[in-house]
């Protein structure tokens, strides 16, 4: 038999409402991804997108979600996203989105491009510091970051798979 071929999202929850992020739950974002592919693709699109979805991270702290479909489908499963407006979670509707980071074959090409993303992220933020107290949080943070890619360069190499 042939080995399932597997697409990896990452995403990240965008919300105005500072709650948002504390009360999600995987299992809530994965009802409201598989509510939105029905909405637009039917019931075509949901068969063809559970077989092998699930949510295989969730960072409520960051916001960083990780979701998994077969390769197959993974272009309905991204046109879903930009309609999942809201998260429901102990009876509260929390308005939101899901901005699509980046498209993997492996975990590790997401979690690189991850760890790429947030330096990046981090520059921006250090442009934008208004005082020496700022400046110095986010250099320390940058200096973590870059020693921790160093240790992981000798790594082998990853397929990425993307299309």
């Amino acid at each position: 038999r042939r080995a399932l071929s597997l697409r990896y999202v990452l995403c990240e929850v965008v919300s105005e409402d500072p709650r948002c992020r504390q009360c999600i739950e995987d299992r809530a974002l994965g009802l409201a991804v598989r509510d939105a592919i029905g909405r637009v693709h039917g019931d075509y699109g949901l068969a063809c997108c559970s077989v092998s979805f699930a949510v295989k991270y969730l960072n409520a702290y960051t916001g960083t979600v990780l979701l998994r479909c077969r390769k197959d489908s993974y272009r309905l499963l991204c046109s879903a996203l930009p309609f999942v407006r809201h998260l429901e979670s102990r009876n509260q509707r929390y308005p939101c989105a899901l901005n699509t980071l980046h498209v993997g074959g492996t975990i590790r090409t997401c979690q690189k491009f991850l760890i790429q993303y947030n330096r990046r992220q981090l520059l921006l933020l250090l442009q934008k510091c208004t005082n020496e107290g700022e400046r110095q949080c986010i250099q320390k943070s940058l200096s973590c970051s870059l020693t921790e890619e160093q240790s992981q360069s000798g790594d082998e190499e990853d397929d990425d798979g993307t299309e």
